[in-house]
């Protein structure tokens, strides 16, 4: 992959922390269409870009081996670290250089990883190692559908959020665009005829003050602008949270509000 920016020991950290799991039934969607478009046994599926494991654990319970791969050794570590998952393996490696034998792979996964990729090197690499009916599953979420509520202060809080994400705007990467678009110019890219994409799959659920801004300093554009100017930065975090807290009206960063994501999913399935 051209981008590596997540890498550090520091980074890998705050992700394990602050980032969450794809939602469950996101889960139950591609382990659905994966049973209809190739069925029975699911043997092997491959994690790609699987940075600390959360969507690797998700897949775990419905194959007898998976695998997360990841080009960040610190990432690694901090997925190697959760226990309890005895059919999961993690190795170093990228999308684009599969380590896995020709027609072996059951499904290619990527949450959130999928627009780091070279997007003709793995879709080269994704028909090889694939079997006849294997299928490709990438997801994500849309930042700029996000909404959060806590009483009557929703829409302030939503847009507090915004308001940050148009700071860091400038240091978006090209791949991040593409995360934005839902992946749209990989979907065209995906040789297959038997493909799909869910452009907006509503989940919501509860964070705190707290984890919501640790969540957005695991963001690629966090950690670029970070790198420029670590002290505005760091303001940008600690402005953020009393920002949240002063509109609800609270004091404690533990205090939880409600939130919204947009999710999407680009599913194929390579003809039998």
């Amino acid at each position: 992959m051209a981008f590596q920016l997540f890498e550090g020991k520091e980074h890998a950290s705050v992700y394990q922390k602050y980032r969450f799991m794809p939602p469950t039934e996101l889960k139950d969607i591609i382990i659905q269409y994966l049973d209809n478009k190739k069925g029975p046994p699911h043997v092997l599926a491959v994690d790609l870009g699987c940075g600390t494991g959360l969507n690797t654990r998700l897949l775990a319970p419905h194959f007898k081996q998976v695998v997360g791969l990841d080009v960040s050794e610190c990432q690694l570590e901090e997925a190697r670290a959760v226990p309890g998952y005895p059919n999961i393996t993690y190795r170093k490696g990228t999308a684009e250089e599969l380590p896995f034998a020709d027609g072996s792979v059951d499904l290619l996964a990527a949450a959130s990883a999928a627009h780091w990729f070279d997007q003709s090197k793995f879709l080269a690499e994704a028909n090889r190692v694939l079997k006849p009916g294997g299928c490709i599953a990438l997801l994500g979420f849309a930042i700029n559908n996000t909404s959060f509520s806590y009483k009557d202060c929703g829409n302030k809080l939503s847009l507090i959020f915004e308001e940050v994400r148009q700071v860091l705007k400038p240091y978006t990467t090209k791949p991040v665009a593409l995360c934005e678009s839902k992946l749209e110019d990989l979907y065209s890219a995906i040789p297959y005829p038997d493909k799909e994409r869910i452009e907006s799959f509503q989940e919501k659920s509860f964070t705190t003050v707290r984890n919501l801004v640790g969540f957005i300093s695991s963001w690629s554009m966090f950690q670029t602008f970070k790198m420029k100017d670590p002290q505005r930065a760091e303001d940008l975090l600690v402005n953020t949270q009393k920002r949240f807290l002063d509109e609800m009206g609270v004091t404690s960063p533990d205090t939880e509000m409600e939130q919204q994501w947009a999710y999407f999913c680009v599913l194929a399935s390579k003809p039998q």
